[in-house]
């Protein structure tokens, strides 16, 4: 099985497909996996085979290693897009996720003022009020839905609460007032003799329904780019993903596709 941990605080520059030049941040142990979600696509592999025995990275850890890389970078001339915080799991799982966020935009202003911050998130935490009041301060708060029903969800994500629904993750969408990035991994395929397939018409008009009423200022869709811990699954075309875009764009929606 081919994963990708991250061993370090900070990590990149990279090129990113959506995002332009992106340096990376990782609050989460080095070891292993840390998420409160077991995606089948997850590129760091299935929770259980990559349990960590390491410590978090405290908010000073996080806020020395950045400082170091950013006067680096500036030292180096280095253009710099965005500091995206993704790494080994679910970044808003760390206890001192909205204090890493004020430094990090204190420093971001001091070193690279025109680089914007990214969160990718679940979106699960954004119930807690200090992640919400975090993510708000942010330029881009990537918010992951990738199905309307619970059952495609369960199938495609597998969050760890039994109480999840996609309804009540509307709901915590919703209090952003539209000030969000709305993100949509599709695929096909199957696990565990189950067929994985959310482009079907049932499964897009239904999202499309949950994007106009939640009216982000962006959606981003994309496909499987690496490869996958489940091994029955494949990228769709971008035909396809270019079809359920210009739809999205009919709703007024600025959409970026990766395919």
């Amino acid at each position: 099985m081919s994963t990708i941990l991250f061993s370090e605080i900070v990590f990149g520059p990279i090129h990113s497909r959506r995002m332009g030049s992106s340096l990376g941040i990782n609050l989460l142990p080095f070891d292993g996996k840390l998420c409160n979600f077991d995606c089948i696509y997850c590129e760091c592999g299935f929770n259980e085979n990559f349990r960590t025995r390491t410590k978090l990275p405290t908010r000073q850890n996080v806020k020395d290693a950045l400082d170091d890389k950013l006067f680096k970078l500036k030292e180096e001339g280095a253009k710099l897009d965005v500091i995206t915080f993704a790494g080994n799991g679910e970044p808003t799982m760390h206890p001192e996720f909205a204090g890493v966020i004020d430094d990090t935009i204190e420093l971001r202003d001091k070193y690279c003022p025109d680089a914007k911050i990214s969160v990718l998130t679940n979106g699960i935490s954004v119930g807690k009020q200090s992640v919400f009041e975090a993510l708000q301060k942010i330029e881009s708060p990537v918010l992951k839905l990738d199905s309307a029903f619970d059952e495609t969800v369960h199938l495609i994500d597998r969050p760890n609460s039994p109480t999840y629904t996609v309804a009540n993750q509307v709901k915590l969408y919703q209090r952003f007032e539209g000030n969000f990035i709305l993100q949509t991994m599709f695929l096909k395929g199957s696990f565990e003799g189950k067929t994985i397939d959310n482009t079907t018409e049932r499964e897009v008009s239904a999202w499309l329904e949950i994007v106009k009423q939640l009216n982000p200022r962006e959606v981003m869709i994309y496909t499987i780019d690496r490869e996958t811990p489940a091994k029955e699954l494949e990228k769709v075309s971008l035909d396809v993903l270019n079809k359920i875009a210009d739809e999205v764009k009919q709703l007024g929606v600025i959409t970026n596709v990766a395919g």
